[in-house]
């Protein structure tokens, strides 16, 4: 297990879309809404959990379509379906290694880019926590997609038309969480709402993940 983790923070890095794709796209968003909405301060302030939210949400469906298509062009993926090591841990490491070298930038470069949209100093310690317990959930979310689809040749839109939809309670939860904190209000429902959602996606989407895969393979 640790062998493949290592193996797959590697190969993101080294193919791309890893840390600079989704940062850079972050970084655009975050830069273009104050131009799209007009400078003054307190829209921003009210948006900008959203926004950030919004951001990550978007910076994390870049990389999907790489967590197994890699390994299907170069057979890689056959021969971990073969394995001792079972179908199910393989989705729950990818979607560890996609969450470490996309989710993760996006949770510690978040605050600094607040500052751009004018988050209310109250909201720093919320964001950064409602992305640390959420990002992970759009990872798992994400490989499970990215399953659904590794036997599409350019399925990367479907599977993001798929994916989407799932990502939806997830934004919900943890940009309430933010925008709470933000306005000095108590953030515990939505956090608990957000860290269920990541945990029941960790429980269930591996082994979901796993069936479709044994599909797509045979």
């Amino acid at each position: 297990m640790t062998a493949l983790l290592i193996r797959d923070l590697a190969l993101a890095v080294r193919a791309g879309g890893g840390f600079g794709l989704g940062l850079a796209f972050f970084l655009i968003v975050t830069v273009l809404v104050p131009l799209g909405v007009g400078p003054e301060t307190l829209t921003l302030s009210v948006i900008a959990p959203g926004i950030l939210w919004i951001g990550a949400l978007l910076a994390c469906l870049l990389s999907l379509d790489r967590i197994f298509a890699l390994d299907r062009e170069d057979g890689s993926l056959d021969l971990l379906a073969t394995a001792p090591l079972p179908l199910e841990g393989v989705v729950a490491v990818k979607a560890l290694a996609h969450w470490i070298t996309t989710g993760l930038p996006l949770v510690i470069a978040a605050p600094a880019l607040g500052v751009l949209l004018n988050l209310p100093s109250g909201g720093y310690l919320w964001l950064f926590l409602s992305l640390l317990i959420g990002t992970p959930a759009l990872s798992v979310i994400g490989a499970f997609g990215a399953a659904l689809t590794v036997g599409l040749r350019r399925g990367g839109l479907l599977m993001s038309l798929l994916v989407l939809p799932l990502y939806v309670p997830t934004l919900v939860f943890g940009a309430e969480a933010a925008r709470r904190g933000a306005a000095g209000l108590a953030v515990e429902t939505p956090l608990l709402l957000l860290a269920g959602i990541s945990l029941g996606a960790f429980a269930l989407l591996p082994f979901a993940g796993a069936a479709v895969l044994r599909i797509n393979l045979r």
